[in-house]
């Protein structure tokens, strides 16, 4: 799925990047012919400025020619003077704008030599107002040489001011123009975006919707593994109940067959010893044979009661559970040596859970003898109203509950039995702080 996804995500990409790259041509594009059109503009406001600036220096230089004419006074001189200075400074301004526009730079040069045939005009009829030819000047001032040459320059100036114009109106244009073709670009891109998007939507609600299918394929798998899981457990759980069943009634089977049997021969054995015994009483020698074999078949007796008590414990049948947890108690301190402190209360179990709860006491008591190292032991058996708590615990070196090895196969047997009784058992252990085994069994109301 994911090797048929890829081209679609490949082709998705690849739309994404050439939508990019046109944006940034087209950006780039219209930036560069905005730069030219405003720097178009900036030259032709710039020519409109020094035009303007010249006409202005010409008029304040004939308005300031004529006040001096008229007073001979200095002072209406001045803006004269200061605009025949100005006026050199703007045509240069205009020649270097012109430059590299041979047409403008032509009429910048009559422009120029215009102007300065006005100002030749005026300055001779100032020299002739300083001289005091005033029949001179005023000659020179009524002729049309100044108006033609004025006339002249606005005509020049116009001119120049009407190409300035025209530029910017191209240079607007031109900034229109980049900015629609910006605009044109933008949409394609946003529409190319838009369907790359809606490519990469669609691929991933194809991508979620396998994912999905897989995972629902992955549930059902897991599912029919679990089920088939519980299933095993619970057959294999059926058949370990059943082979502690059976495990216990061939115990049961045995105990009654040594009893019966092996017992019954033992003791007619051992009377008919008796009778021997009587009737070879002058014999010391067969009368020391005797007393022995009685020895021997008095051991097998005893062998045969403690074998039988540990396939079949027929206290547990005759005294009850507090009598045999007792029993079992006072044997297991006999033996070992480790002292056992008990607390046991008169319980109403039945057969089987009874026998549940004394195992699980002998199995416990056996692992404290071989490997707890503990100096006392503590059975408690306590009747609550619906169920029964049986505790045993030592003061020993304790294990790790979660560490336990997998072939520990006393707990696991343990556990198991105790869970096929419908109970629960609970394992609390701290290295170097003992253990203790707790197990709560149902039991009948009272």
């Amino acid at each position: 799925m994911r090797w048929v996804a890829f081209p679609r995500i490949a082709l998705g990409l690849a739309l994404a990047a050439l939508a990019a790259l046109v944006l940034i041509g087209i950006n780039e594009a219209g930036y560069r012919e905005s730069n030219r059109a405003l720097e178009d503009i900036g030259e032709a406001q710039r020519a409109r400025l020094a035009l303007n600036e010249l006409l202005q220096g010409v008029v304040d230089a004939e308005t300031g020619q004529r006040g001096y004419l008229l007073t001979g006074e200095a002072r209406y001189r001045e803006p004269y003077d200061k605009a025949v200075t100005e006026i050199g400074g703007n045509l240069a301004r205009l020649r270097v704008l012109y430059a590299a526009r041979p047409d403008e730079l032509a009429r910048t040069e009559r422009l120029a030599d215009h102007v300065a045939r006005k100002l030749a005009e005026m300055d001779v009829s100032i020299r002739l107002r300083e001289r005091g030819s005033e029949d001179a000047w005023k000659f020179v001032l009524t002729t049309d040489v100044g108006r033609e040459e004025m006339n002249a320059i606005r005509a020049e100036a116009n001119e120049l001011v009407a190409i300035s114009n025209r530029s910017l109106v191209v240079g607007q244009a031109q900034i229109g123009k980049s900015l629609g073709l910006a605009r044109a670009g933008i949409a394609l891109v946003a529409l190319a975006g838009l369907f790359a998007f809606w490519l990469y939507l669609r691929q991933t609600h194809a991508l979620r919707l396998a994912g999905e299918r897989q995972q629902e394929a992955l549930q059902h798998e897991r599912n029919a593994l679990e089920a088939e899981v519980s299933e095993r457990t619970a057959t294999l759980a059926e058949l370990a109940t059943h082979l502690q069943n059976v495990r216990e009634s061939e115990r049961g089977f045995l105990a009654r067959e040594l009893h019966d049997e092996l017992g019954s021969l033992l003791t007619a054995a051992k009377l008919d010893v008796a009778r021997l015994k009587s009737r070879l009483a002058d014999s010391p020698d067969a009368l020391q044979r005797l007393q022995h074999l009685t020895e021997l078949l008095n051991s097998g007796i005893a062998l045969k009661r403690r074998i039988i008590e540990d396939l079949r414990p027929s206290s547990l049948s005759n005294l009850g559970l507090v009598a045999s947890l007792e029993i079992l108690g006072r044997e297991f301190a006999d033996q070992s040596g480790i002292p056992v402190e008990m607390a046991l209360e008169p319980v109403t179990l039945d057969e089987s859970r009874q026998l549940t709860i004394y195992r699980m006491v002998q199995e416990c008591l056996t692992n404290i003898g071989k490997y707890a190292q503990a100096s006392e032991a503590t059975i408690v058996l306590k009747n609550y109203d619906n169920h029964v708590i049986v505790e045993v615990s030592d003061n020993g070196k304790g294990f790790d509950v979660n560490n336990i090895r997998p072939t520990t196969h006393g707990l696991a047997g343990m556990r198991h039995r105790v869970q096929a009784a419908n109970g629960k058992l609970t394992v609390a252990s701290t290295v170097g702080a003992g253990t203790r085994l707790s197990a709560m069994l149902p039991a009948p109301r009272r």
